[in-house]
């Protein structure tokens, strides 16, 4: 059986509300939504709640699910549970601040044993120094793995657009890594 045929029948099964088509769609999605959520905020326990909340939504919404890249569909509803908690807060600049702080005050030359998390934290911080949309863009292409195409429809945006901003924030993280 195809892989999207077998999604195809996994969704079939969510919106006929069988709990193990539920499970099966939190097994191949949860890895990477939060994944998604964690390089967008940096903490991990606001990760796990928004993963949750995602899952909620999932199941009220999955019937509202019309066809076309279900993995679109998806991080679309995630970017807006995102954006709601911030905007829910009101804190969205003071958020993305004290984590920047706080991730910048992390020392660089701390004992690591082959130096990948030390490479993952700078990471986030050069992340967190980009401004929130730009982020978001770069999660959506290389963390979310959507195309180009998907994530110019996410952002309703024309695809020349998005391909623009995405180079200039690569190009950005890149000099912010290199720097």
């Amino acid at each position: 059986m195809g892989e999207g045929v077998e999604l195809t029948r996994i969704i079939a099964g969510c919106k006929a509300g069988n709990a193990d088509s539920f499970a099966q769609m939190v097994d191949i999605y949860a890895r990477r939504c939060y994944g998604y959520f964690y390089r967008l905020t940096g903490d991990r326990d606001l990760s796990e709640e928004l993963l949750s909340i995602l899952f909620m939504r999932l199941v009220e919404k999955v019937g509202s699910y019309q066809g076309g890249s279900f993995e679109s569909w998806l991080f679309r509803i995630a970017g807006n549970i995102f954006h709601d908690h911030l905007r829910a807060r009101k804190r969205r600049r003071k958020l993305l601040d004290a984590r920047r702080t706080e991730l910048e005050s992390v020392p660089t030359g701390s004992p690591k044993s082959d130096g990948t998390d030390e490479k993952l934290d700078r990471l986030q911080v050069q992340l967190n120094r980009l401004d929130a949309d730009t982020r978001e863009l770069i999660m959506l292409r290389f963390y979310s793995d959507l195309s180009f195409k998907e994530i110019a429809q996410h952002r309703s945006e024309p695809i020349g657009t998005t391909l623009s901003k995405l180079h200039r924030g690569i190009k950005k993280l890149r000099d912010l890594m290199e720097g």
